[in-house]
């Protein structure tokens, strides 16, 4: 595998917004590993805080583990690296079934979990839920992942268009969790960076609120700075969930 040739420079931040009483979003953001997450929990009382904390601990826990020992012998695939970061989901998901099924009153908890992880020139990318990654290249924005929510497969599906959806009275169900069985079937990417990307990671908090449009225009005006931006702009847009942001800048 060829050395990693890029530098990247992250800002992240999380909010409550200005309507729930807690904040159920977890997120890493963590350059010198290479490592981002950003984890949107969900289920009563404090269930949707830990589950989304339990992910971002046991993701990070198990890349430490299985990865970084994988990444330094001889010959290194990159699929089999991207398999290792999917693979951290479901180890997450087994620890959060675990832990519910120790504590009933967290029983149905779980939690979306998008992970990215820098490896040589690529980003390795795992996903389950509604939580998604953009990439921000040469002034458009593109949606790398794909919600897993009920609305988004019935716009898949061409039952109700992209208007439609957006003040679907179920546009917060989500299709996939993490925490909620043991295994769930997670979307892995690999994606070839280049200079001067833009990687983002957000909850559903912002992107549910401002357009992919308007998220373009302030990272391509402020860069890994505009977190701030954004969180204020979707609570502007009314604030009623909580806002997690990750912007990973890539430099050589």
């Amino acid at each position: 595998m060829s050395q990693i040739d890029f530098t990247i420079s992250s800002v992240g931040s999380t909010d409550i917004g200005l309507v729930r009483s807690t904040n159920q979003d977890s997120y890493l953001c963590d350059s010198k590993r290479g490592l981002f997450i950003v984890a949107d929990g969900m289920g009563g009382h404090a269930g949707g805080e830990i589950a989304s904390a339990l992910a971002v601990v046991n993701v990070r826990a198990y890349l430490d583990s299985k990865l970084v020992p994988y990444l330094q012998e001889p010959k290194v695939n990159i699929g089999a690296a991207a398999a290792i970061v999917a693979e951290s989901i479901n180890y997450a998901s087994m620890r959060i079934y675990e832990r519910a099924l120790e504590e009933p009153n967290l029983k149905g908890m779980g939690t979306t979990a998008t992970v990215a992880r820098l490896v040589g020139n690529s980003l390795l990318i795992a996903h389950v839920g509604d939580s998604r990654l953009y990439l921000i290249r040469c002034g458009y924005i593109y949606q790398i992942t794909t919600d897993h929510s009920l609305v988004s497969e019935q716009i898949r599906a061409g039952i109700i268009t992209k208007e439609e959806a957006e003040n679907h009275h179920l546009r917060n169900v989500i299709t996939r969790s993490v925490g909620y069985q043991e295994q769930e079937d997670v979307d892995s990417f690999i994606l070839a960076l280049e200079v001067d990307d833009l990687i983002l990671i957000c909850s559903d908090g912002l992107h549910g609120r401002v357009s992919a449009e308007k998220i373009s225009s302030y990272c391509r005006k402020y860069g890994a700075l505009a977190v701030d931006q954004l969180i204020s702009e979707a609570n502007n847009c009314g604030g009623d969930d909580n806002i997690s942001v990750v912007i990973c800048q890539i430099r050589v």
